[in-house]
């Protein structure tokens, strides 16, 4: 099959070629967006990363693509009723770093209850050993909500656990021997905002987890709690969640995603398209906000990224195509 594969690191060829010997790959740098001279009629496959937006437009540009197979989890970027008009098939990687995403959760938790980024710039811009200012708080003997309680949000339970923290979850499917099994306790949303003093974020992004996370939950969480998110950005409404960091309902966050990560450094574009997006405007000014806020720790969308779970990633997306070509398609959405 002729494979277009997009966004990959320099090494990923090298590998990629070595497991696909009797394929035809057209390596791309960056996004389908990025390289929008790229057309194909003889094109089988498209191999993305979640940086490019597939819709009709897309589609076009490929017309006999017959899969699209994203090396992510989510495939909030995949237009489906687009790909399924056209007949073709999306494979995701459902599994690869439930352990991975947990952990950079959890890295951020320590980083909050412990103000280990404050005092590395003491130490950095003082030159001194001060303490003054950062003092943080036992996570022993807290709350930990996990909004989501999948592969990783079990992963997030596990450790919360490891910390002698009380784990409570909300999740749409409760499993009662999970729950005994793993030491914790499934609640609604409301319960799990007005007990944890932390929550975490680990369900997928969809229409109905959109702005999950929004004024009215705002207002029903315990003063004073920690919001981390390693989903994605807009399962939290982000001027809510600036109000939320201002009246001190929120004493910080902890954010691997945002909102419109793409607009952060070029609110410039926004404001001078001819139709300007007045909520994209918003959101991005909003997001410079929670980059400054000394409580809060941004960082750009690296929860997935160890070298462990990348390899998982693209081993499990070379599986899908292959799968695919043999005519059992594997990992399937839509």
């Amino acid at each position: 099959m002729k494979i277009h594969y997009f966004s990959g690191e320099d090494w990923e060829e090298a590998y990629v070629r070595g497991k696909m010997p009797n394929d035809e790959i057209v390596f791309h740098k960056g996004s389908v967006e990025a390289n929008p001279d790229v057309t194909d009629d003889a094109a089988d496959v498209l191999c993305i990363f979640i940086d490019s937006k597939i819709g009709s437009a897309e589609l076009g540009r490929f017309p006999n693509v017959k899969l699209i197979a994203t090396r992510s989890t989510g495939f909030d970027h995949i237009d489906l009723a687009a790909t399924k008009a056209k007949g073709v098939t999306v494979a995701s990687v459902p599994f690869y770093g439930e352990n991975t995403v947990a952990e950079f959760a959890f890295g951020l938790i320590l980083a909050l209850s412990r103000r280990i980024i404050e005092a590395n710039d003491s130490v950095r811009k003082s030159g001194t050993f001060k303490q003054e200012g950062l003092r943080g708080f036992d996570l022993a003997g807290k709350t930990l909500g996990i909004v989501g309680g999948g592969h990783i949000g079990q992963h997030a339970i596990r450790m919360g656990n490891g910390f002698d923290m009380r784990v409570v979850c909300f999740d749409v499917h409760q499993d009662a021997a999970l729950a005994a099994s793993l030491n914790f306790t499934y609640v609604s949303l409301d319960e799990l905002y007005a007990q944890s003093d932390v929550i975490s974020i680990h369900v997928p992004y969809n229409p109905h987890t959109h702005h999950l996370i929004n004024r009215d939950a705002f207002a029903k969480m315990k003063k004073g709690a920690y919001l981390v998110n390693t989903a994605r950005g807009a399962v939290v409404e982000t001027e809510a969640l600036v109000e939320a960091l201002k009246n001190g309902t929120l004493a910080g966050a902890g954010l691997d995603v945002l909102e419109e990560e793409g607009d952060i450094n070029d609110e410039s574009q926004l404001l001078c398209a001819p139709h300007p997006n007045e909520e994209a405007i918003k959101t991005a000014l909003a997001n410079n906000y929670l980059i400054d806020h000394p409580r809060v720790i941004v960082t750009p969308h690296v929860a997935f990224d160890t070298l462990e779970a990348v390899t998982r990633i693209i081993d499990t997306t070379i599986a899908n195509i292959a799968a695919f070509e043999k005519g059992a398609a594997e990992n399937t959405v839509g």
